[in-house]
């Protein structure tokens, strides 16, 4: 069938090959075949939550902006529901990006867009407690809960955030029965979407639009205003002279994600860094940039995601339907800094994805596999960084300069891991399962709960042995006022740099006890509006107003 055919089918329209048939200028730094400086007043480096948030305010203030991504330029058409292509165009290092030991996958984007593109579409406010606990530890200003509700509110209106309003398909039903059943409290999960065709693969990009991810919403304001795009652009390092950033080294990428040997540079009187905990602290140290407390790259967080399977008779079709609509805080505040705290929600199970998280091979693994129609998979995120047995990762350099990250699993952390792993199954079982797994590579399909219980009892909890994920990137890059803990102050100014400003949830002291999606766009647009009235001079409710009335995307 023909793409105009299928567009039409479909009743909407690519917003990114519609702009740039309108005239938006996007460069692909894999097209040049020799160096080129290019110039802008701000240049924004990353594209995801934090980049397209402030991409927008930026523009509508009237500033030239720039802005640069590492990954490829892919949009609505693209998109087509295939784990295989979606995992190599879409997420870091195809999806297989890993912890220094191996022990914690992580999911991240890799794409105009970022990880906006490709994430579950789970929409969390940061909760009083984690802002609160910021204040009283790290010094930060304006973020009070009081303080932040505004910002939120903007940003919810902007991506027509809400609680998901239509029934839980079953794989999030079954923990709406468990708990109940448990007497354990639940709500319906809000999300960024509009006219969603509930499909359930919005991890493979959105075919419809309906995900308002900053690739459908932010980016094209931002470019109708004036920006441009740089894509296919690594940002190598900084180029730093006395207190100021003069530049921006960029390696040129081919459609293989492979250097093409062509050095790009950008100019720009201001630099944003929202490349995230991962790739924006791994610059930072590229670019040998002032850091007297060697903060830079510590106390990076991960909500370590742990999960559990369980089967039932009637069908489950878990690959299908919005994939999280349920959640539970019932684990999450019982004490701030005591035993680690926890959400609870379900992952979508996609066959290729769930081959991995299921952990066998052989025969074993192909019966598990077999299952999949009528399986549940339930998650909890662990809330680290509150107490002082878990202080987080550090980020390093390999000896090609790429991010390494070192989360050593505490004792305090396995702890956590073996309760939710109790609690899940305890769920799955009350919700009616007939059997159920945690996944370890030491676990089987037990029939009972009181067989389960006794069988995570004697199971033995170390790095590679129980499965741990994530895609929630957090810290690294510290906010707050004080000096010895934070690298970045509460305006998102760095410490020790007069014209960088980071603007992601790299700046998160802790991680946030949600899925972090929402409390970036706040962060970003109460940070990115101050930025805007400094660089301006002009008052900033004109600016974030406007972003209220901006059209969501069909």
């Amino acid at each position: 069938m023909a793409k105009k055919n299928f567009e039409e089918i479909r009743g909407i329209t690519d917003p990114i090959l519609e702009g740039i048939s309108n005239g938006w200028i996007t460069l692909n730094a894999g097209d040049y075949t020799q160096s080129a400086i290019l110039e802008a007043d701000v240049a924004i480096i990353g594209t995801g939550a934090g980049g397209g948030v402030t991409a927008e305010i930026l523009a509508k203030a009237g500033l030239k902006v720039l802005l640069i991504e590492e990954g490829p330029l892919k949009s609505t058409n693209d998109f087509k529901m295939d784990e295989r292509e979606a995992y190599k165009d879409l997420y870091q290092e195809n999806a297989g990006r890993m912890s220094k030991d191996g022990a914690m996958s992580i999911l991240q984007g890799r794409c105009v867009g970022g990880t906006t593109v490709i994430n579950w579409t789970s929409s969390f406010r940061t909760p009083e407690q984690t802002l609160q606990y910021w204040s009283d530890e790290f010094k930060t200003e304006g973020v009070s809960k009081e303080e932040m509700a505004p910002w939120f509110d903007k940003m919810e209106k902007r991506l027509n955030i809400a609680p998901w309003a239509f029934p839980a398909n079953e794989n999030n039903a079954v923990l709406m029965r468990g708990a109940d059943a448990l007497d354990i409290s639940w709500k319906a999960i809000p999300r960024n979407v509009a006219g969603c065709w509930n499909l359930g693969y919005c991890g493979t990009g959105c075919p419809t639009n309906a995900k308002q991810s900053m690739l459908v919403t932010t980016i094209p304001s931002a470019m109708n205003d004036g920006s441009q795009l740089l894509y296919s652009a690594r940002a190598e390092r900084l180029i730093i002279e006395d207190d100021k950033v003069t530049g921006i080294e960029i390696t040129a990428l081919d459609k293989s994600y492979r250097p093409t040997g062509i050095k790009l540079t950008v100019k720009a009187p201001t630099v944003v860094l929202s490349a995230g905990g991962i790739n924006g602290p791994a610059m930072m140290l590229r670019s040998e940039a002032p850091d007297p407390k060697g903060l830079v790259g510590k106390r990076t967080f991960f909500h370590p995601t742990i999960f559990s399977f369980a089967e039932f008779e009637q069908e489950i079709n878990p690959y299908y339907g919005a994939p999280q609509a349920i959640y539970s805080d019932h684990f999450q505040w019982e004490t701030v800094d005591g035993p680690v705290g926890y959400k609870l929600e379900v992952p979508p199970l996609h066959p290729g994805l769930t081959s991995a998280l299921l952990m066998g091979h052989g025969e074993s693994h192909f019966d598990d596999i077999r299952k999949l129609p009528n399986m549940n998979g339930m998650i909890s995120l662990l809330r680290d960084g509150f107490n002082e047995e878990s202080i987080g990762g550090t980020i390093e350099l390999a000896s090609d300069g790429s991010a390494i990250i070192d989360y050593p699993f505490t004792d305090y952390l396995w702890e956590g891991v073996k309760r939710t792993h109790l609690t899940m199954a305890e769920i799955q079982f009350a919700a009616g399962a007939k059997s159920v797994k945690p996944a370890h590579v030491d676990a089987k399909f037990e029939t009972s709960w009181e067989a389960s219980k006794a069988a995570i009892n004697e199971l033995p909890y170390e790095a590679c042995r129980a499965l741990v994920g994530s895609a929630h990137v957090m810290g690294g890059m510290a906010m707050g006022e004080d000096l010895d803990r934070c690298v970045v102050n509460s305006q998102g100014k760095y410490h020790y740099l007069d014209n960088l400003y980071v603007i992601d949830g790299s700046i998160f002291p802790t991680s946030i006890g949600a899925n972090p999606q929402l409390s970036i766009y706040g962060m970003a647009c109460r940070l990115a509006t101050g930025l805007a009235v400094k660089l301006t001079g002009k008052r900033s409710e004109e600016h974030t107003s406007e972003l209220q009335s901006q059209p969501r995307s069909r």
